[in-house]
């Protein structure tokens, strides 16, 4: 089962829309009314994108993250999600001079599994990774921004600066997460 912690995107409508037209089972929980001992009856998570920083969500989220990593969990985090993830494990985030809006060509950096092509994917952020940790890859980057897609290691780990949930592409790479 699918968890999707909702940070309060607008955009989180979008991703659970398409998880129901493509039949996934999955719950939905706000940071501040998800229950942290029932992380165990999921197999993996989504973290959403936010609209404004709050600690009870960065605490929440980074347990969240803990948790993946300890148990080999899958987790995909959107924008903020991503930001959350290079954070919990050490690495910094900055303000970008002009907010990030529309479609943006990625193109991965690494071979891997996850991302093997340019995709067209749509951004919405203020906010970049600035600095991975060292347990963060960097899979694929755009113009604009060099950690568009990152993972953890080697487990089914990732980050995606952009919203996934927005586009054609992005849905695909949605669905891989949901499959692998």
């Amino acid at each position: 089962m699918l968890l999707v912690v909702d940070n309060g995107s607008i955009y989180t409508k979008q991703l659970t829309d398409f998880l129901n037209q493509k039949n996934i089972l999955f719950e939905k929980y706000s940071p501040q009314s998800l229950q942290l001992d029932s992380l165990s009856k999921y197999d993996s998570f989504i973290l959403s994108g936010r609209r404004k920083n709050e600690k009870k969500i960065n605490e929440v989220n980074s347990k969240v993250i803990k948790y993946c990593i300890k148990n080999n969990n899958k987790l995909l985090g959107i924008c903020y999600g991503a930001e959350i993830l290079a954070l919990t494990l050490g690495g910094t985030i900055r303000k970008i001079p002009t907010l990030q809006k529309g479609i943006e060509s990625i193109q991965p950096v690494l071979k891997n599994s996850f991302c093997t092509d340019p995709l067209e994917v749509f951004e919405s952020h203020g906010f970049e990774i600035s600095k991975l940790p060292t347990a963060l890859i960097p899979l694929a980057k755009s113009n604009n921004c060099k950690y568009e897609i990152i993972q953890y290691d080697e487990k089914p780990i990732f980050g995606t600066q952009f919203h996934p949930e927005m586009s054609k592409d992005g849905n695909d790479l949605i669905e891989k997460f949901c499959s692998l």
